[in-house]
């Protein structure tokens, strides 16, 4: 098969479309077909050679992608050749098969098309284990989403609306702005023009849950812009790695503060976030209440092109790469 590999670390044009050895479906796993796979922040982090994948994963690229079934490992029960489905993936969804843990498949959800449900594993499971399943976020509540205009901001502001709470979103242009208003978002923040800490505070008092993909530069901030018992979800590090936390703010908000991955968890820990997202998130999909958004789409073996746009922040939603054109 091809696939996309890494010369070496480095820009985008490291990426190249090689021919490597065909996945096998080992104990408990499937192989598929590709349709599509789908860019993340951490595709390019590996690409630059400071991410590597968890020991045992593929070194290629891609977190998540959609496929068909075309081999059925021992032990797996449930998934026939032929399926069409999506999956959660520790690597390897840059190429044209990947092999995968039977937890992480999700069926094609009715009413998506196979190649725009590449887009929804990897941010699905992520906003559901972190906003739902970790911090409990509730109807009435208020959650504010750094990075609104992403892949996983514009899935946590569908997900947080259908479930009855006020969204709150960061962006950096006006533009990017209506198009999360356009989604559900209630309140928006244009960050290079606004604070905003003093904007919660003046619409909601404050928020319950934030949903954080900036790390050190926004943790203070955050913590002031939460309400008493608020919970503040850490995904991200685009804003630096070492932070300082006032413990008394802490205490006196009684507020909490949780980071968490995803691609490094034990696989028991996947399917059970997996097996979670297809009972209560699935059927919010299915009707039509949170879907994939697409931004772009790029032929696979041009990957560099969609690195280029992701690290641009030109695209509203998320960037996918076709296996076959």
């Amino acid at each position: 098969m091809y696939a996309i590999t890494i010369r070496e670390p480095g820009d985008p044009d490291v990426l190249e479309w090689t021919e490597v050895p065909d996945p096998v479906a080992g104990e408990g796993e499937v192989v598929l077909d590709v349709a599509a796979s789908a860019v993340n922040r951490a595709d390019l982090l590996q690409r630059q050679g400071h991410y590597p994948p968890p020991p045992g994963a593929s070194e290629i690229l891609g977190l998540e992608c959609s496929g068909t079934i075309a081999e059925i490992g021992e032990g797996v029960e449930g998934w026939q050749i032929g399926d069409e489905v999506c999956a959660l993936l520790a690597g390897g969804g840059y190429g044209e098969k990947v092999a995968v843990p039977a937890g992480q498949l999700l069926p094609l959800p009715a009413e998506v098309e196979l190649l725009a449900a590449a887009g929804l594993p990897e941010v699905a499971c992520t906003v559901w284990a972190n906003v739902v399943m970790h911090a409990g976020l509730s109807e009435g509540e208020v959650l504010l989403v750094h990075g609104g205009a992403g892949g996983i901001g514009t899935h946590a502001i569908q997900v947080a609306k259908a479930l009855g709470a006020t969204v709150a979103v960061t962006a950096g242009s006006a533009e990017r702005l209506e198009s999360c208003r356009q989604l559900g978002a209630d309140i928006t923040i244009n960050y290079k023009e606004q604070d905003f800490v003093e904007v919660l505070r003046a619409e909601t008092g404050g928020a319950d849950v934030i949903l954080d993909n900036m790390g050190a530069k926004y943790l203070d901030r955050n913590v002031d812009a939460l309400k008493a018992d608020g919970r503040l979800v850490i995904i991200g590090m685009q804003g630096g790695i070492k932070g300082e936390l006032n413990i008394g703010k802490l205490l006196g908000k009684r507020v909490s503060v949780y980071a968490a991955g995803l691609r490094s968890r034990p696989l028991e820990q996947k399917a059970a976030i997996v097996a979670d997202v297809r009972e209560r998130l699935w059927p919010l999909v299915e009707q039509g209440s949170v879907k994939p958004i697409v931004g772009q789409v790029v032929p696979m073996a041009e990957a560099a092109s969609a690195h280029r746009a992701l690290e641009e922040g030109s695209v509203f939603g998320k960037v996918l790469l076709a296996a076959k054109s």
